[in-house]
Protein backbone atom coordinates (compact mmCIF):
# COMPACT_ATOMS: atom_id res chain seq x y z
CA UNK A 1 0.00 0.00 0.00
CA UNK A 2 1.24 3.49 -0.86
CA UNK A 3 1.04 5.38 2.43
CA UNK A 4 1.25 8.73 0.65
CA UNK A 5 -2.30 8.11 -0.60
CA UNK A 6 -3.75 7.93 2.92
CA UNK A 7 -3.95 11.71 3.37
CA UNK A 8 -6.01 12.52 0.25
CA UNK A 9 -8.23 9.44 0.53
CA UNK A 10 -8.85 9.71 4.29
CA UNK A 11 -8.91 13.50 4.34
CA UNK A 12 -12.30 13.74 6.07
CA UNK A 13 -11.45 11.15 8.74
CA UNK A 14 -8.00 12.58 9.47
CA UNK A 15 -9.20 16.17 9.76
CA UNK A 16 -12.06 15.13 12.03
CA UNK A 17 -9.64 13.15 14.20
CA UNK A 18 -7.43 16.23 14.43
CA UNK A 19 -10.46 18.30 15.45
CA UNK A 20 -11.30 15.73 18.13
CA UNK A 21 -7.78 16.02 19.56
CA UNK A 22 -7.90 19.83 19.48
CA UNK A 23 -11.27 19.93 21.24
CA UNK A 24 -9.99 17.49 23.86
CA UNK A 25 -6.89 19.60 24.49
CA UNK A 26 -8.93 22.80 24.62
CA UNK A 27 -11.17 21.22 27.24
CA UNK A 28 -8.09 20.38 29.31
CA UNK A 29 -6.23 23.69 29.16
CA UNK A 30 -9.00 26.27 28.82
CA UNK A 31 -10.00 27.90 32.08
CA UNK A 32 -13.41 29.16 33.04
CA UNK A 33 -13.08 32.12 30.69
CA UNK A 34 -11.91 29.85 27.88
CA UNK A 35 -14.93 27.59 28.27
CA UNK A 36 -17.13 30.58 27.53
CA UNK A 37 -15.84 30.38 23.95
CA UNK A 38 -16.05 26.60 23.69
CA UNK A 39 -18.98 26.67 21.25
CA UNK A 40 -17.28 29.23 19.02
CA UNK A 41 -14.08 27.17 18.87
CA UNK A 42 -15.87 23.89 18.14
CA UNK A 43 -18.19 25.39 15.54
CA UNK A 44 -15.24 27.13 13.87
CA UNK A 45 -13.39 23.83 13.61
CA UNK A 46 -16.49 22.17 12.18
CA UNK A 47 -16.72 24.89 9.54
CA UNK A 48 -13.17 23.97 8.54
CA UNK A 49 -14.25 20.31 8.39
CA UNK A 50 -17.17 21.16 6.12
CA UNK A 51 -14.95 23.19 3.79
CA UNK A 52 -12.39 20.37 3.62
CA UNK A 53 -15.11 17.87 2.72
CA UNK A 54 -16.57 20.09 0.01
CA UNK A 55 -13.32 20.09 -1.97
CA UNK A 56 -13.49 17.17 -4.45
CA UNK A 57 -10.98 14.45 -3.73
CA UNK A 58 -9.70 11.35 -5.53
CA UNK A 59 -11.58 8.07 -5.63
CA UNK A 60 -9.75 4.99 -4.38
CA UNK A 61 -9.32 2.36 -1.68
CA UNK A 62 -7.00 1.66 1.24
CA UNK A 63 -6.04 -1.23 3.51
CA UNK A 64 -6.55 -3.91 0.90
CA UNK A 65 -10.04 -2.71 -0.01
CA UNK A 66 -11.38 -2.31 3.53
CA UNK A 67 -11.75 1.45 3.06
CA UNK A 68 -13.33 3.01 -0.04
CA UNK A 69 -13.59 6.67 -1.01
CA UNK A 70 -16.27 7.71 -3.50
CA UNK A 71 -17.59 11.09 -4.67
CA UNK A 72 -21.07 10.43 -3.28
CA UNK A 73 -19.57 9.33 0.02
CA UNK A 74 -17.78 12.68 0.19
CA UNK A 75 -21.08 14.51 -0.41
CA UNK A 76 -22.78 12.57 2.40
CA UNK A 77 -19.91 13.27 4.79
CA UNK A 78 -20.24 16.98 4.01
CA UNK A 79 -23.98 16.85 4.75
CA UNK A 80 -23.35 15.06 8.05
CA UNK A 81 -20.74 17.64 9.03
CA UNK A 82 -23.19 20.46 8.26
CA UNK A 83 -25.80 18.72 10.40
CA UNK A 84 -23.34 18.36 13.29
CA UNK A 85 -22.44 22.05 12.94
CA UNK A 86 -26.09 23.11 13.14
CA UNK A 87 -26.65 20.90 16.18
CA UNK A 88 -23.59 22.35 17.95
CA UNK A 89 -24.88 25.87 17.25
CA UNK A 90 -28.22 25.00 18.81
CA UNK A 91 -26.58 23.29 21.79
CA UNK A 92 -24.78 26.40 23.08
CA UNK A 93 -27.66 27.77 25.14
CA UNK A 94 -28.39 24.40 26.70
CA UNK A 95 -24.70 23.87 27.52
CA UNK A 96 -24.54 27.24 29.31
CA UNK A 97 -26.90 26.02 32.04
CA UNK A 98 -25.46 25.46 35.51
CA UNK A 99 -25.93 21.68 35.36
CA UNK A 100 -24.30 21.26 31.93
CA UNK A 101 -21.71 24.05 31.76
CA UNK A 102 -18.92 21.85 33.12
CA UNK A 103 -19.74 19.09 30.58
CA UNK A 104 -19.30 21.03 27.34
CA UNK A 105 -16.16 19.16 26.41
CA UNK A 106 -17.84 15.80 26.96
CA UNK A 107 -20.74 16.75 24.72
CA UNK A 108 -18.59 17.94 21.83
CA UNK A 109 -16.16 15.00 22.03
CA UNK A 110 -18.98 12.46 22.10
CA UNK A 111 -20.74 14.18 19.19
CA UNK A 112 -17.60 14.29 17.07
CA UNK A 113 -16.83 10.67 17.93
CA UNK A 114 -20.20 9.55 16.60
CA UNK A 115 -19.56 11.58 13.45
CA UNK A 116 -16.20 9.86 12.96
CA UNK A 117 -17.87 6.46 13.32
CA UNK A 118 -20.40 7.40 10.64
CA UNK A 119 -17.55 8.40 8.33
CA UNK A 120 -16.03 4.94 8.67
CA UNK A 121 -19.42 3.33 8.06
CA UNK A 122 -19.85 5.30 4.83
CA UNK A 123 -16.37 4.42 3.52
CA UNK A 124 -16.37 0.79 4.63
CA UNK A 125 -15.57 -1.85 2.02
CA UNK A 126 -15.40 -4.68 4.53
CA UNK A 127 -17.89 -5.80 7.17
CA UNK A 128 -15.29 -5.55 9.94
CA UNK A 129 -14.58 -1.91 9.07
CA UNK A 130 -18.32 -1.30 8.87
CA UNK A 131 -18.91 -2.79 12.32
CA UNK A 132 -16.11 -0.75 13.88
CA UNK A 133 -17.69 2.41 12.46
CA UNK A 134 -21.15 1.34 13.63
CA UNK A 135 -20.02 0.81 17.21
CA UNK A 136 -17.97 4.03 17.22
CA UNK A 137 -21.18 5.83 16.23
CA UNK A 138 -23.52 3.92 18.58
CA UNK A 139 -21.72 3.80 21.93
CA UNK A 140 -21.06 7.57 22.26
CA UNK A 141 -24.64 8.15 21.07
CA UNK A 142 -25.93 6.20 24.05
CA UNK A 143 -23.88 8.47 26.32
CA UNK A 144 -25.41 11.52 24.62
CA UNK A 145 -28.95 10.21 25.08
CA UNK A 146 -28.26 9.77 28.81
CA UNK A 147 -26.37 13.07 29.04
CA UNK A 148 -28.77 14.53 31.62
CA UNK A 149 -28.03 11.52 33.79
CA UNK A 150 -29.60 12.98 36.94
CA UNK A 151 -32.94 13.31 35.18
CA UNK A 152 -35.01 10.16 35.28
CA UNK A 153 -36.23 10.24 31.70
CA UNK A 154 -32.76 10.80 30.23
CA UNK A 155 -31.21 7.90 32.15
CA UNK A 156 -34.11 5.65 31.16
CA UNK A 157 -33.81 6.70 27.52
CA UNK A 158 -30.08 5.98 27.54
CA UNK A 159 -30.64 2.52 29.03
CA UNK A 160 -33.31 1.68 26.43
CA UNK A 161 -31.15 2.96 23.60
CA UNK A 162 -28.02 1.03 24.54
CA UNK A 163 -29.93 -2.21 25.18
CA UNK A 164 -31.69 -2.02 21.83
CA UNK A 165 -28.42 -1.03 20.13
CA UNK A 166 -26.63 -4.02 21.64
CA UNK A 167 -29.39 -6.40 20.58
CA UNK A 168 -29.47 -5.01 17.03
CA UNK A 169 -25.66 -5.16 16.75
CA UNK A 170 -25.68 -8.76 17.94
CA UNK A 171 -28.38 -9.63 15.43
CA UNK A 172 -26.40 -7.95 12.66
CA UNK A 173 -23.21 -9.79 13.59
CA UNK A 174 -25.14 -13.04 13.59
CA UNK A 175 -26.22 -12.32 10.01
CA UNK A 176 -22.71 -11.32 8.96
CA UNK A 177 -21.36 -14.58 10.39
CA UNK A 178 -23.80 -16.48 8.16
CA UNK A 179 -22.56 -14.49 5.17
CA UNK A 180 -18.96 -15.28 6.02
CA UNK A 181 -19.80 -18.96 6.48
CA UNK A 182 -21.43 -19.24 3.05
CA UNK A 183 -19.08 -16.98 1.04
CA UNK A 184 -15.75 -17.20 2.87
CA UNK A 185 -15.14 -13.43 2.70
CA UNK A 186 -16.17 -10.17 4.36
CA UNK A 187 -15.17 -7.87 1.49
CA UNK A 188 -18.06 -6.06 -0.16
CA UNK A 189 -16.55 -6.39 -3.65
CA UNK A 190 -15.92 -10.14 -3.39
CA UNK A 191 -19.20 -11.20 -1.81
CA UNK A 192 -21.75 -10.71 -4.68
CA UNK A 193 -20.07 -13.28 -6.94
CA UNK A 194 -20.29 -15.90 -4.18
CA UNK A 195 -23.90 -15.34 -3.11
CA UNK A 196 -26.37 -17.97 -4.33
CA UNK A 197 -29.56 -16.74 -2.68
CA UNK A 198 -29.83 -19.76 -0.39
CA UNK A 199 -32.27 -19.66 2.57
CA UNK A 200 -29.36 -19.15 4.96
CA UNK A 201 -28.15 -16.14 2.98
CA UNK A 202 -31.66 -14.70 2.88
CA UNK A 203 -31.84 -15.08 6.65
CA UNK A 204 -28.46 -13.36 7.01
CA UNK A 205 -29.69 -10.49 4.85
CA UNK A 206 -32.78 -10.11 7.07
CA UNK A 207 -30.61 -10.05 10.19
CA UNK A 208 -28.30 -7.47 8.67
CA UNK A 209 -31.25 -5.34 7.58
CA UNK A 210 -32.72 -5.56 11.08
CA UNK A 211 -29.57 -4.07 12.57
CA UNK A 212 -29.62 -1.07 10.24
CA UNK A 213 -33.40 -0.83 10.55
CA UNK A 214 -32.86 -0.05 14.22
CA UNK A 215 -30.51 2.83 13.36
CA UNK A 216 -32.98 4.24 10.81
CA UNK A 217 -36.01 3.64 13.10
CA UNK A 218 -37.96 1.59 10.59
CA UNK A 219 -41.05 -0.34 11.68
CA UNK A 220 -40.93 -2.86 13.37
CA UNK A 221 -37.50 -1.83 14.75
CA UNK A 222 -38.80 1.53 16.00
CA UNK A 223 -40.04 0.77 19.49
CA UNK A 224 -37.14 2.51 21.22
CA UNK A 225 -37.52 5.74 19.25
CA UNK A 226 -40.31 7.62 21.04
CA UNK A 227 -38.94 6.96 24.55
CA UNK A 228 -35.37 7.83 23.54
CA UNK A 229 -36.43 11.02 21.77
CA UNK A 230 -38.57 12.14 24.71
CA UNK A 231 -36.00 11.39 27.39
CA UNK A 232 -32.85 12.63 25.66
CA UNK A 233 -31.89 16.32 25.75
CA UNK A 234 -33.64 18.06 22.87
CA UNK A 235 -30.37 18.92 21.14
CA UNK A 236 -29.32 15.27 21.26
CA UNK A 237 -32.73 14.25 19.96
CA UNK A 238 -32.28 16.50 16.92
CA UNK A 239 -28.85 14.98 16.23
CA UNK A 240 -30.20 11.46 16.64
CA UNK A 241 -33.16 12.12 14.35
CA UNK A 242 -31.15 13.55 11.46
CA UNK A 243 -27.41 12.84 11.33
CA UNK A 244 -27.49 9.27 12.62
CA UNK A 245 -30.45 8.37 10.41
CA UNK A 246 -28.85 9.91 7.30
CA UNK A 247 -25.64 7.92 7.66
CA UNK A 248 -27.46 4.62 8.25
CA UNK A 249 -29.79 5.17 5.26
CA UNK A 250 -26.88 5.82 2.90
CA UNK A 251 -24.99 2.77 4.17
CA UNK A 252 -28.08 0.60 3.77
CA UNK A 253 -28.44 1.72 0.15
CA UNK A 254 -24.80 1.07 -0.77
CA UNK A 255 -24.70 -2.29 1.03
CA UNK A 256 -27.87 -3.61 -0.59
CA UNK A 257 -26.71 -2.53 -4.04
CA UNK A 258 -23.10 -3.68 -3.62
CA UNK A 259 -23.27 -6.80 -1.49
CA UNK A 260 -26.77 -8.16 -1.99
CA UNK A 261 -27.13 -7.39 -5.71
CA UNK A 262 -27.80 -11.08 -6.60
CA UNK A 263 -30.68 -11.08 -4.07
CA UNK A 264 -32.40 -7.95 -5.34
CA UNK A 265 -35.87 -9.48 -5.48
CA UNK A 266 -35.68 -10.61 -1.87
CA UNK A 267 -34.52 -7.30 -0.41
CA UNK A 268 -36.92 -5.28 -2.55
CA UNK A 269 -39.81 -7.35 -1.18
CA UNK A 270 -38.54 -6.81 2.36
CA UNK A 271 -38.15 -3.08 1.77
CA UNK A 272 -41.63 -2.83 0.23
CA UNK A 273 -43.24 -4.25 3.36
CA UNK A 274 -41.13 -2.24 5.79
CA UNK A 275 -41.67 1.01 3.88
CA UNK A 276 -45.45 0.69 3.92
CA UNK A 277 -45.46 -0.22 7.61
CA UNK A 278 -43.10 2.62 8.56
CA UNK A 279 -45.03 5.34 6.76
CA UNK A 280 -48.51 4.15 7.77
CA UNK A 281 -47.92 3.10 11.39
CA UNK A 282 -45.86 6.19 12.20
CA UNK A 283 -48.43 8.55 10.69
CA UNK A 284 -51.27 6.97 12.63
CA UNK A 285 -49.38 7.08 15.92
CA UNK A 286 -48.20 10.66 15.36
CA UNK A 287 -51.82 11.87 15.38
CA UNK A 288 -52.21 10.64 18.96
CA UNK A 289 -49.16 12.40 20.38
CA UNK A 290 -49.34 15.45 22.64
CA UNK A 291 -45.67 15.61 23.62
CA UNK A 292 -43.93 17.30 20.69
CA UNK A 293 -40.71 15.33 21.09
CA UNK A 294 -42.64 12.06 20.85
CA UNK A 295 -44.57 13.61 17.97
CA UNK A 296 -41.31 14.31 16.13
CA UNK A 297 -40.16 10.77 16.90
CA UNK A 298 -43.03 9.29 14.91
CA UNK A 299 -42.56 11.96 12.27
CA UNK A 300 -38.94 10.80 11.85
CA UNK A 301 -40.09 7.18 11.53
CA UNK A 302 -42.46 8.23 8.76
CA UNK A 303 -39.72 10.24 7.05
CA UNK A 304 -37.46 7.17 7.22
CA UNK A 305 -40.12 5.28 5.29
CA UNK A 306 -40.08 7.94 2.57
CA UNK A 307 -36.28 7.66 2.42
CA UNK A 308 -36.70 3.94 1.70
CA UNK A 309 -38.58 4.87 -1.49
CA UNK A 310 -35.24 6.07 -2.84
CA UNK A 311 -33.46 2.92 -1.68
CA UNK A 312 -35.84 0.32 -3.08
CA UNK A 313 -35.02 0.93 -6.75
CA UNK A 314 -31.26 0.69 -6.25
CA UNK A 315 -30.62 3.13 -9.13
CA UNK A 316 -28.40 6.19 -9.54
CA UNK A 317 -31.55 8.33 -9.51
CA UNK A 318 -32.50 6.71 -6.21
CA UNK A 319 -29.09 7.42 -4.74
CA UNK A 320 -29.22 11.10 -5.72
CA UNK A 321 -32.82 11.39 -4.48
CA UNK A 322 -31.83 9.82 -1.15
CA UNK A 323 -28.97 12.25 -0.58
CA UNK A 324 -31.08 15.26 -1.59
CA UNK A 325 -33.96 14.08 0.62
CA UNK A 326 -31.60 13.70 3.58
CA UNK A 327 -30.25 17.23 3.04
CA UNK A 328 -33.73 18.77 2.90
CA UNK A 329 -35.00 16.68 5.81
CA UNK A 330 -31.98 17.74 7.85
CA UNK A 331 -32.56 21.50 7.56
CA UNK A 332 -36.33 21.23 8.11
CA UNK A 333 -36.10 18.86 11.08
CA UNK A 334 -33.30 20.82 12.74
CA UNK A 335 -35.36 24.00 12.33
CA UNK A 336 -38.24 22.38 14.23
CA UNK A 337 -35.96 21.03 16.95
CA UNK A 338 -34.15 24.37 17.15
CA UNK A 339 -37.44 26.07 18.00
CA UNK A 340 -38.41 23.30 20.44
CA UNK A 341 -35.04 23.51 22.18
CA UNK A 342 -35.00 27.28 22.61
CA UNK A 343 -38.63 27.31 23.81
CA UNK A 344 -37.81 24.54 26.28
CA UNK A 345 -34.86 26.53 27.66
CA UNK A 346 -36.87 29.75 28.08
CA UNK A 347 -40.16 28.31 29.33
CA UNK A 348 -39.07 25.81 31.95
CA UNK A 349 -39.42 22.70 29.81
CA UNK A 350 -42.77 23.18 28.09
CA UNK A 351 -42.91 20.71 25.19
CA UNK A 352 -46.55 19.64 24.91
CA UNK A 353 -48.80 20.59 22.01
CA UNK A 354 -51.09 22.59 24.28
CA UNK A 355 -48.14 24.69 25.45
CA UNK A 356 -47.85 26.10 21.94
CA UNK A 357 -51.38 27.49 21.89
CA UNK A 358 -51.13 31.16 20.98
CA UNK A 359 -47.39 30.92 20.37
CA UNK A 360 -47.60 33.21 17.32
CA UNK A 361 -48.93 36.12 19.37
CA UNK A 362 -45.93 36.10 21.73
CA UNK A 363 -43.12 34.86 19.45
CA UNK A 364 -44.22 35.45 15.84
CA UNK A 365 -40.82 34.94 14.18
CA UNK A 366 -40.22 31.55 15.78
CA UNK A 367 -43.80 30.50 15.01
CA UNK A 368 -43.38 31.38 11.33
CA UNK A 369 -40.06 29.51 11.15
CA UNK A 370 -41.59 26.44 12.71
CA UNK A 371 -44.57 26.61 10.37
CA UNK A 372 -42.35 26.77 7.29
CA UNK A 373 -40.26 23.84 8.52
CA UNK A 374 -43.39 21.78 9.19
CA UNK A 375 -44.73 22.62 5.73
CA UNK A 376 -41.46 21.38 4.26
CA UNK A 377 -41.68 18.12 6.25
CA UNK A 378 -45.24 17.69 5.02
CA UNK A 379 -44.18 18.22 1.39
CA UNK A 380 -46.16 21.37 0.66
CA UNK A 381 -44.96 23.37 -2.38
CA UNK A 382 -42.97 25.51 -2.94
CA UNK A 383 -40.85 24.48 0.03
CA UNK A 384 -37.88 22.13 -0.33
CA UNK A 385 -39.69 19.14 1.17
CA UNK A 386 -42.09 19.05 -1.79
CA UNK A 387 -39.23 18.62 -4.25
CA UNK A 388 -37.40 16.04 -2.13
CA UNK A 389 -40.57 13.93 -1.89
CA UNK A 390 -41.15 14.35 -5.62
CA UNK A 391 -37.69 12.99 -6.40
CA UNK A 392 -38.00 9.92 -4.13
CA UNK A 393 -41.47 9.21 -5.54
CA UNK A 394 -40.03 9.51 -9.05
CA UNK A 395 -37.17 7.12 -8.23
CA UNK A 396 -39.57 4.48 -6.88
CA UNK A 397 -42.05 5.00 -9.74
CA UNK A 398 -39.38 4.59 -12.42
CA UNK A 399 -38.35 1.33 -10.77
CA UNK A 400 -41.88 0.00 -11.19
CA UNK A 401 -43.23 0.32 -7.63
CA UNK A 402 -46.49 2.01 -8.59
CA UNK A 403 -48.63 0.70 -5.72
CA UNK A 404 -45.98 1.63 -3.18
CA UNK A 405 -45.85 5.19 -4.50
CA UNK A 406 -49.66 5.40 -4.38
CA UNK A 407 -49.73 4.27 -0.73
CA UNK A 408 -47.00 6.80 0.12
CA UNK A 409 -48.99 9.57 -1.58
CA UNK A 410 -52.08 8.70 0.46
CA UNK A 411 -50.00 8.87 3.62
CA UNK A 412 -48.83 12.39 2.81
CA UNK A 413 -52.44 13.49 3.41
CA UNK A 414 -52.33 12.01 6.92
CA UNK A 415 -48.96 13.63 7.60
CA UNK A 416 -50.26 16.99 6.43
CA UNK A 417 -53.10 16.71 8.94
CA UNK A 418 -50.92 16.13 12.00
CA UNK A 419 -48.34 18.74 11.00
CA UNK A 420 -51.19 21.24 10.67
CA UNK A 421 -52.27 20.44 14.23
CA UNK A 422 -49.15 22.25 15.45
CA UNK A 423 -49.71 25.15 13.07
CA UNK A 424 -53.31 25.41 14.30
CA UNK A 425 -52.15 25.50 17.91
CA UNK A 426 -49.60 28.25 17.25
CA UNK A 427 -51.74 30.51 15.07
CA UNK A 428 -55.41 29.84 15.84
CA UNK A 429 -55.98 28.17 19.23
CA UNK A 430 -56.09 30.77 22.02
CA UNK A 431 -54.35 30.34 25.37
CA UNK A 432 -54.77 31.96 28.76
CA UNK A 433 -51.09 31.35 29.59
CA UNK A 434 -49.07 31.34 26.34
CA UNK A 435 -45.32 30.96 26.26
CA UNK A 436 -43.85 34.32 27.20
CA UNK A 437 -42.00 36.49 24.71
CA UNK A 438 -38.25 35.91 24.75
CA UNK A 439 -35.18 36.57 22.66
CA UNK A 440 -33.07 33.71 21.35
CA UNK A 441 -29.28 33.62 21.60
CA UNK A 442 -27.10 34.47 18.62
CA UNK A 443 -25.98 30.86 17.97
CA UNK A 444 -29.57 29.62 17.75
CA UNK A 445 -30.56 32.52 15.51
CA UNK A 446 -27.70 31.68 13.15
CA UNK A 447 -28.63 27.99 13.00
CA UNK A 448 -32.32 28.78 12.39
CA UNK A 449 -31.39 31.26 9.67
CA UNK A 450 -29.30 28.61 7.91
CA UNK A 451 -32.12 26.07 8.23
CA UNK A 452 -34.68 28.53 6.84
CA UNK A 453 -32.39 29.30 3.92
CA UNK A 454 -32.28 25.58 3.16
CA UNK A 455 -36.05 25.15 3.49
CA UNK A 456 -36.76 28.07 1.16
CA UNK A 457 -33.95 27.70 -1.38
CA UNK A 458 -33.02 24.02 -1.74
CA UNK A 459 -36.20 23.24 -3.63
CA UNK A 460 -36.31 26.16 -6.06
CA UNK A 461 -32.56 26.15 -6.72
CA UNK A 462 -32.48 23.02 -8.86
CA UNK A 463 -28.70 23.28 -9.22
CA UNK A 464 -28.36 21.61 -5.80
CA UNK A 465 -30.01 18.37 -6.93
CA UNK A 466 -28.31 18.46 -10.32
CA UNK A 467 -24.98 19.23 -8.71
CA UNK A 468 -25.21 16.21 -6.40
CA UNK A 469 -26.00 13.94 -9.35
CA UNK A 470 -23.28 15.35 -11.62
CA UNK A 471 -20.66 15.36 -8.87
CA UNK A 472 -21.32 11.74 -7.92
CA UNK A 473 -21.99 10.15 -11.29
CA UNK A 474 -20.71 12.61 -13.89
CA UNK A 475 -23.87 12.12 -15.94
Amino acid sequence: MDYTSILPLMRAELTLTAILVLVFLYDLIAGRRGHHYFSAVTCGLLVVQVLVNLVPGPEGELFGGMFHTTPMGGVVKSILAIGALLVCLQADQWLQREDTRHKQGEFYILTLSTLLGMYFMISAGHFLMFFIGLELASVPMACLVAFDKYKHYSAEAGAKYILCALFSSGLMLFGVSFLYGTTGTLYFDDMPARLTGSPLEILSMVFFFSGLGFKISLVPFHLWTADAYQGAPTTVTSYLSVVSKAAAAFVLFTTLVKVFAPMVEQWQTLLWIVTVLSITVANLFAIRQRDLKRFMAFSSISQAGYIMLAVIGGSSLGMTSLVFYVLVYMVANLAVFGVLSTVEQHSGGRVSLEDYNGFYHTNPKLAVMMMLALFSLAGIPPFAGFFSKFFVFTAAFESGFYLLVFIALLNTVISLYYYLLIVKAMFITPSDAPIATFRTDSYTRLSLALCMAGVLLLGVVSAVYDGIHLFAFGL
